[in-house]
């Protein structure tokens, strides 16, 4: 039996599991039970938040586990409808490029100046959900119903202005922390000669 607290960390390692699912699905273009899936994948993410917030069970493998997944989901998602078409190839550079930008970054930032408290910005948050509702969107567009590609088209423009809003947002509030931090941090003493 799994012990309560750990509970969210299984519920976020289901979420994990539907993944490859998800992605085949996808690539053989049998998106309605896809958007099913993605769906279920949806509320986990909202229910392991929801236990974690009302409950209290906040774990160190929960801190990293939830948003690995969200990533694995997302990159998963954004190749499977760039390999069938349904996105421009640079918007899926684009997407993995700004994760693999803060990824780097805040190790960086680890490295050389300390501890890293990352907080979702609001930015971010938005950025996420466009991300989603694009892929649904196109999926929509594709395999469900016929709607005008201008809408497909907007949202690709609306999701790469965000995506970079959000990277260069992270990356000016690290970069005014490390500031910050290193104005604070004590001049070592000039050695003195004898």
């Amino acid at each position: 039996m799994i012990p309560r607290h750990q509970i969210p960390n299984a519920v976020t390692i289901a979420r994990i599991v539907l993944i490859p699912p998800i992605v085949w699905l996808l690539v053989l273009e049998h998106y309605l039970l896809a958007v099913v899936l993605l769906a279920l994948a949806g509320l986990s993410d909202a229910l392991d938040g929801w236990l974690v917030r009302r409950y209290g069970w906040h774990t160190r493998l929960g801190a990293w586990l939830d948003p690995a997944a969200d990533k694995l989901l997302m990159l998963g998602i954004y190749l499977a409808v760039t390999l069938s078409g349904l996105l421009p190839l640079w918007l899926l550079l684009l997407v993995v490029g700004r994760d693999l930008w803060l990824t780097a970054g805040s190790a960086l930032y680890r490295v050389f100046v300390g501890p890293l408290a990352i907080r979702p910005l609001f930015i971010s948050k938005v950025n996420t959900f466009l991300q989603i509702t694009l892929v649904l969107v196109a999926i929509v567009k594709v395999g469900l119903l016929d709607l005008d590609p201008i809408w497909v088209q907007l949202m690709v423009v609306v999701v790469a202005f965000t995506t970079l809003a959000s990277g260069l947002a992270y990356t000016a509030q690290w970069g005014v922390y490390a500031w910050r931090h290193l104005r604070r941090a004590p001049v070592p003493a000039a050695r003195r000669t004898p």
